[in-house]
């Protein structure tokens, strides 16, 4: 007779359901709490510039193009018009202080200067002939002073004459009266005499201190003429290149007007642009430098040109020590220190900055597999370096070149 065998409730179905269902379970609470929801996307590694975050000095410095200028340029202007008759020396030529560059021609001037030379003649001669009336003045006074002292003796000796005897009662009142009223007339003729003639010197010498005056005035503006007729030929003013003569024979130029200029080939300096930006931490006395013929060159800024045109403003740059054989026009790259280098965490310049405007980069895993998006903060920054502040240690991994096809995705596969 059969027995009915008790069924097993740990049969291989039921063991393979309650699997089957932890498995599930286990797999939707690692999908749910532990598993990895970023978004990824796949890339090629071998398209990607992979940098190492370092720890070193950081030099903050800007470059920039500067052009090689003369230390000093002389800037020829004409001091008086005129029209070129002669040009002696082309530009392009060495000259020496002194030389004979330009001959000009104006007959105005020539007879502004005739007729000074006229008035001054005149004025002399004015001179002349007022000092002459005062001697002959002063000689016909004492002609005149003489002849009143004769008279004035004889008419004395009759007053006193006639008082005695008037006293003595010989002769009438109208005797001593005459002689009396004639002495006094005399004297005091004398005394007008005296003060008309000081008059008369005074005004002559009034005269003569303004004739004076006026002929030295007229002989400096005869000089001055002298001066500008003298400026009608145009010589160097200091020795040098005149590297440009921008007048030709027969031409007018005018008073003022630029006709050329001369540069001094004894000191360089670089005429350098630079961006806006960075205006405010330019001054004098700040140093840069320049590679030349393999050899590093110092330069210190010696001057400032505040007016910005098209976003970038001008300065001048002077060589502690020009090079050598260095020509006028040419063009180098010069290293503009901004501050004093300091130990900072470096993390190189890329491509990565315009998308992510330095707040995040991607940070390659210790495996190499993957990168990750991480949150960082960046300070300064010169051509070759950023300055990490924040985010990055030395010896890690970023990808530094660009993140325009990344998308928002926070993890790269490689």
């Amino acid at each position: 007779m059969d027995k009915i065998k008790k069924k097993k409730f740990w049969n291989t179905q039921r063991i393979s359901i309650i699997a089957g269902s932890t498995l599930l379970v286990g797999f939707i609470v690692y999908q749910f709490f532990f598993a990895d929801k970023r978004s990824k996307l796949n890339v090629e590694q071998d398209k990607l510039t992979v940098s190492t975050v370092s720890k070193g000095k950081f030099d903050e410095f800007i470059v920039v193009t500067g052009v090689v200028q003369p230390l000093k340029t002389i800037q020829l202007d004409a001091i008086v018009g005129g029209y070129v008759t002669e040009k002696l020396i082309e530009g392009g030529n060495m000259v020496k202080q002194g030389d004979v560059l330009l001959k000009l021609e104006n007959q105005n001037l020539k007879l502004s200067f005739l007729q000074s030379e006229t008035e001054a003649s005149r004025l002399v001669n004015d001179l002349q002939n007022t000092r002459q009336s005062l001697k002959v003045a002063r000689f016909t006074l004492q002609k005149t002073l003489s002849e009143l002292d004769f008279q004035l003796d004889q008419a004395k000796d009759a007053h006193e004459r006639n008082t005695k005897l008037y006293k003595d009662k010989v002769i009438p009142d109208a005797d001593f009266l005459k002689t009396k009223r004639e002495y006094e007339r005399l004297t005091k003729q004398r005394e007008i005499e005296i003060e008309s003639q000081k008059y008369q010197e005074e005004n002559a010498r009034m005269q003569i201190a303004q004739l004076e005056g006026t002929l030295a005035s007229t002989q400096k503006n005869v000089n001055l003429w002298k001066q500008t007729l003298d400026n009608l030929v145009v010589k160097a003013p200091v020795s040098g290149l005149l590297s440009s003569m921008n007048v030709e024979v027969g031409s007018n130029i005018s008073q003022g007007q630029n006709i050329g200029q001369i540069d001094d080939l004894n000191g360089f300096k670089m005429r350098v642009s630079i961006d806006e930006h960075y205006i405010s931490r330019i001054f004098v006395g700040l140093t840069g430098s320049m590679d030349f013929n393999g050899k590093e060159y110092g330069l210190k800024i010696i001057k400032i040109y505040p007016e910005v045109k098209s976003g970038r403003f001008e300065v001048d740059m002077e060589f502690t020590k020009a090079p050598d054989l260095i020509k006028r026009g040419q063009s180098a790259p010069i290293r503009v220190q901004l501050g004093q280098p300091s130990t900072a965490v470096l993390l190189p310049v890329g491509g990565f900055f315009s998308e992510s405007g330095g707040n995040w980069v991607y940070v390659v895993s210790e495996d190499g597999k993957r990168a990750s998006k991480r949150n960082i903060t960046l300070g300064r920054k010169n051509p070759e370096f950023f300055e990490v502040l924040d985010g990055l240690q030395a010896g890690e991994k970023v990808i530094t070149s660009s993140y325009e096809n990344f998308g928002d995705n926070e993890v790269l596969e490689f």
